[in-house]
């Protein structure tokens, strides 16, 4: 799977990934097994979406997302920000996503 967002050398990048599909109806993701890492890339304000957002054209419900920033990328490479989050599901998942951050 994996999903694709690209940025330019200097920014600064909010990031929003979907788990929807992932999820069943009521099922949320916790903020308490969120982990997001990434060689070489400075990540922050991570977080659970609390209100509803968009997300690449789609709708995404409360607790369906995470969030977070990214900063000082290096030009003309390719990153990969491994994503792991806990749900609250009985028994527990947890779920793993990648993203492919192009930096131009």
């Amino acid at each position: 799977m994996g999903q694709y967002r690209c940025m330019r050398v200097g920014s600064t990048r909010n990031v929003a990934v979907s788990f929807n599909s992932m999820l069943e109806t009521t099922e949320v993701l916790l903020i308490t097994d969120l982990a997001v890492t990434s060689a070489g890339l400075t990540i922050a304000n991570l977080a659970i979406n609390s209100a509803a957002i968009d997300i690449e054209g789609t709708t995404v419900a409360i607790g369906k997302a995470v969030k977070f920033s990214v900063a000082d990328a290096t030009a003309d490479t390719q990153y990969t920000i491994a994503i792991s989050v806990g749900t609250d599901a009985t028994p527990a998942q947890v779920l793993v996503e990648d993203v492919f951050l192009q930096v131009d």
